[in-house]
């Protein structure tokens, strides 16, 4: 929706703000903040990592570099950026001891349920429709990772939280465990402050990543990142990262997983993002063996569909040549030896040799 530059007088806009957040509140967002639309500070990082290719295969990074860097080259008028925050944690355990059962699929916690986007987007437009009745016709846009935003640079502006050494954005008070969006408008509200870091000296989460993506503090190459290979990945993952993923086959939560300021992280009532179809606790082999047509009925709204049935056999086909030589495991790699995808008949042929690798070992 577009309009004319708003011409609210800044303190009418000042008093406004109050009641912009407890709309957000009573839409299930668990803070709102403001900032201006400047992200020059930001411009550096963002060359520096583009130029060192570490966004991969996501040509999008660099093809819209300008849109993310001018937020009001996506939406004329825009002045001020209202950032939200929502949590979607069900569970407080920030064990990796799921990690450690080979047989089990580990699906990222954020795709287990519904997809996001959707639904956050939904409440946003709620919170825009509200903002209107208080304000008077707007010009505003809300987006929810679905265009070229750098979201978190101005949720980090905005005072939401800082963004730590995992790249991830952290607030003393929830951790890491939500999501943001965005809504652009031109409305002159007040700008909140920004938060220091707080990472210290520590450097778990650089530590404990399975295929060391991270090449210092805030400098993550995506080439290596596990949620970059089994998500936005579209051709075949690189042989030597293959054994360092483990079971994860959608995503990877390790580096939050360990981040101290995940104890501090609030649970969700969002009844969406409770996992659906036993992805948070099933084999690997039973995934593996879905058809298309209920792999396509399963991830109905979710967003495991991102990586498409030939990913997900692909990635599933890795995670069971990590798996421990059973026979639900070996018979479900075997079925799958002649499927009619190049990629999946790749994987497994690989999954599969880790398991005669491995039976050789052990015999000599």
């Amino acid at each position: 929706m577009t309009a004319d530059t708003h011409t609210l007088p800044p303190d009418q806009a000042s008093a406004l703000l109050p009641r912009i957040r407890e709309l957000a509140l009573a839409l299930g967002f668990q803070q709102l903040a403001v900032t201006d639309i400047d992200l020059s500070a930001y411009r550096p990082h963002l060359d520096a990592w583009l130029a060192r290719n570490f966004h991969g295969d996501m040509d999008y990074m660099s093809h819209h570099r300008d849109l993310r860097l001018h937020p009001e080259s996506l939406h004329p008028g825009t002045i001020r950026v209202l950032s939200v925050r929502m949590d979607y944690s069900l569970s407080a355990e920030q064990s990796l001891t799921p990690l450690k059962n080979r047989e089990r699929a580990y699906i990222s916690r954020y795709a287990r349920g519904r997809d996001y986007h959707k639904l956050i987007r939904k409440r946003l437009q709620k919170l825009a429709d509200g903002i209107t009745e208080l304000a008077g016709p707007m010009g505003y846009r809300a987006f929810v990772d679905s265009a070229p935003v750098l979201e978190r640079a101005l949720a980090e502006k905005a005072g939401l939280g800082w963004i730590g050494k995992n790249t991830m954005l952290l607030n003393k008070k929830a951790g890491s465990w939500f999501f943001l969006g965005e809504l652009f408008t031109d409305l002159p509200l007040p700008i909140d402050a920004p938060v220091t870091g707080h990472c210290g000296s520590c450097t778990a989460c650089l530590d404990i990543c399975p295929t060391q993506a991270f090449v210092g503090p805030n400098q993550l190459d995506a080439r290596r990142c596990i949620s970059y290979l089994t998500i936005e990945l579209k051709g075949s993952i690189p042989e030597p990262l293959r054994a360092a993923i483990g079971n994860r086959v959608f995503g990877c939560d390790d580096c939050q997983l360990i981040c101290p300021w995940n104890k501090f992280s609030q649970l969700t009532s969002e009844t969406d993002f409770a996992p659906r179809h036993g992805l948070d606790n099933t084999d690997l082999s039973d995934l593996f063996m879905w058809s298309e047509e209920t792999f396509l009925r399963n991830t109905e709204g979710s967003a495991i569909r991102r990586t498409g049935y030939e990913g997900w056999l692909r990635n599933l086909a890795v995670g069971l040549g990590n798996a421990p030589s059973t026979i639900p495991v070996l018979n479900a790699l075997q079925s799958r030896q002649h499927h009619p995808s190049a990629l999946v008949r790749e994987h497994v042929a690989w999954a599969l040799r880790q398991h005669a690798l491995r039976a050789d070992a052990t015999k000599a």
